[in-house]
């Protein structure tokens, strides 16, 4: 797993396999999950990071 964020883009990206993305669902607001062609859940995107993640979490990426 790794985790990424953009600061200038706020969001935080995490990424759980190293696969193809096929589709994308929204979860919640901006929140959105990256599926592989089996359906399975291989990335989060939560964007507007700073709104729903604590700050102190984001200053580390």
């Amino acid at each position: 797993m790794k985790v990424r964020y953009d600061p200038e883009a706020d969001i935080l990206y995490i990424s759980i396999k190293d696969e193809e993305v096929k589709d994308m669902d929204e979860i919640g607001e901006d929140i959105f999950v990256e599926l592989n062609e089996k359906g399975e859940i291989i990335g989060i995107e939560i964007w507007e990071a700073r709104k729903s993640v604590v700050p102190e979490i984001l200053k580390f990426y």
